[in-house]
């Protein structure tokens, strides 16, 4: 039973032959391998075109912005996992990224949402203004949780988000959806009636998007780097392991109540 609708079944990725390996068009071991960087590689993997230096500037800023939290929960599940099956080091990798979603991590791809939504009604011919606003309003007024907004650390600003934002200015490379999510962060100050921490998410999504990323591309960056910060956690979870000590701490910091059916 075919399911979906019917199309070629094609890749434009890579195809292994017997004596070479092709990688969007290029000989992995002749025009890449000892040639390129792997923030190159990486960008030419999720576009099929090489970085301009500006593109290969930002994405290894981005990539080193956002690894590195701490103990976050997506580092505690992990190092849980490896402390339960120590020889499973990709299952406890796994078991970090699949906590990366629209609270830690996957915030970044709300926002590049966000921001695509507002340029399409300034495109469709609102003032823009009016375009954030409305957008932001209508967030406020369901209750919702503004993407790119506030964090429980980082007050008044994200240092993160502002250096990336700065040198973006710098360089020259603030273009179109950096100047909208400032837009969006005084537009959400009025909401609230207070100003919001932006935290990394926002400026990582708007750097991205100005350097012509698509959308849909925009959580890849934080899971590719949070992938290697995983991979250092779970590196010194079997040198000092901490896995269960967390796990006691957190049995005891939940009290029991009993409740008769």
């Amino acid at each position: 039973m075919r399911i979906g609708k019917a199309q070629p079944a094609i890749t434009s990725i890579c195809e292994a032959r017997a004596d070479a390996i092709e990688v969007r068009g290029r000989d992995l071991v002749r025009d890449l391998m000892g040639k390129v960087t792997f923030t190159d590689h990486v960008h030419l993997l999720l576009t099929g075109r090489m970085p301009t230096d500006e593109q290969r500037f930002f994405l290894d800023l981005l990539l080193v912005a956002i690894s590195e939290h701490g103990l976050v929960p997506t580092v505690q599940a992990a190092r849980m996992t490896l402390a339960a099956d120590p020889g499973s080091l990709q299952g406890a990798l796994a078991a970090g990224i699949l906590g990366a979603g629209p609270v830690i991590l996957g915030t970044a791809e709300l926002c590049a949402d966000l921001l695509t939504d507002i340029r399409g009604r300034i495109d469709a011919g609102a003032e823009e203004t009016a375009a954030v606003s409305d957008a932001i309003n209508a967030v406020h007024s369901s209750g919702g949780k503004l993407p790119g907004f506030g964090h429980p650390v980082h007050k008044p600003a994200d240092p993160r988000a502002e250096r990336i934002l700065e040198l973006a200015n710098e360089r020259g490379v603030a273009g179109r959806h950096v100047a909208l999510s400032l837009a969006v962060r005084d537009a959400a100050a009025r909401a609230w009636g207070r100003p919001l921490v932006m935290n990394v998410s926002m400026p990582i999504a708007a750097v991205l998007l100005d350097l012509d990323f698509a959308p849909s591309m925009v959580k890849a960056i934080p899971l590719l780097a949070r992938t290697a910060s995983l991979l250092a956690h779970l590196a010194e979870e079997r040198e000092n392991p901490i896995g269960f000590a967390m796990a006691a701490e957190g049995e005891a910091a939940v009290t029991y109540v009993r409740r008769d059916g």
